[in-house]
């Protein structure tokens, strides 16, 4: 595993854990060295951020200098390296109305920023999202690339682009993941909640907003919320967390209504449950892993 350590002006250092791009050891390493980080307390160290197979740090020069920063991750990367890696975090099922009708009038006003509607596409210049994903991915059908899409959990890899956006990575093998390139031209509008997905990572968009990710469906639940109104805010107003472990269920248009009014209602709550996840486990049998700790949520 290659690490790449880049300063960033005086104040930030900035460590790409992987040269292959994003993968379940990169992002466990880079996880174990900020956790180890936030343990020790290093004076001069003022934000510690995670991302995807890489982190980075804002320091103060003037206390922490800046080969002194440098020395301490580089002895933190030989810790970590080769441990076994076990965390302790949380299980969320979240509830999703897939091929909804609001992305589907959403991603309509946008179709000739797709690929449906590149020259020489060849595809159905009316296909939705959902439609085009299922085809890159070879499912027969919408029904059956939705029931892979939900089956699997979901590692929060990093929170980032908006505020509260979990970037979700799915647990299966790489030869099993669904992939699926962005819009060619990015959207100006995506309705709250919307769950995306681009190339090999999924999104909840926390807020309204542009986007470039194809749009699956939506979820009632909240992921960002200033007013903490709803119970599974009391911890902040960002309620995943780099770690935390998703489950989507499909909910039907009923199913999501009611979820919507309870939401209004500051009564909605999401199943949670504490988990363990060990990556040499899921790594030796990810399918059996998977349908161990999903069992928390029975």
């Amino acid at each position: 595993m290659a690490f790449r350590y880049s300063f960033g002006g005086d104040t930030f250092l900035f460590v790409e854990v992987s040269e292959e791009g994003m993968s379940l050891e990169a992002f466990f390493l880079a996880m174990a060295i900020c956790k180890k980080l936030r343990e020790m307390q290093v004076e001069g160290i003022s934000e510690i951020c995670p991302a995807n197979a890489s982190y980075m740090i804002a320091f103060n020069p003037d206390i922490l200098p800046h080969e002194q920063a440098l020395e301490l991750l580089k002895s933190l990367e030989k810790e970590v390296v080769g441990a076994q890696t076990t965390i302790q975090t949380r299980l969320i099922e979240m509830p999703v109305f897939y091929n909804d009708p609001y992305t589907h009038e959403c991603l309509m006003g946008f179709r000739n920023n797709h690929q449906c509607r590149e020259p020489g596409a060849n595809l159905d210049p009316n296909m939705t999202d959902i439609e085009y994903a299922r085809q890159m991915n070879g499912y027969e059908s919408v029904e059956a690339f939705i029931k892979a899409h939900a089956e699997s959990p979901w590692f929060v890899s990093m929170i980032g682009f908006v505020a509260g956006l979990p970037w979700l990575y799915q647990l299966v093998e790489r030869k099993k993941q669904i992939q699926v390139p962005k819009y060619p031209i990015a959207r100006i509008d995506t309705p709250a909640l919307t769950i995306g997905h681009g190339g090999c990572f999924g999104c909840i968009y926390a807020v309204r907003g542009g986007g470039g990710y194809q749009m699956m469906g939506i979820t009632p639940a909240p992921v960002w919320d200033p007013a903490q109104r709803l119970p599974y805010f009391k911890e902040g107003m960002v309620f995943l967390n780099p770690g935390d472990i998703i489950k989507f269920s499909p909910c039907t248009q009923e199913q999501y209504n009611a979820h919507v009014k309870q939401v209004e209602a500051g009564t909605f709550d999401l199943k949670i449950r504490p988990t363990s996840f060990s990556l040499q486990e899921w790594q030796a049998n990810p399918t059996g892993y998977n349908q161990k700790i999903l069992k928390a949520l029975a």
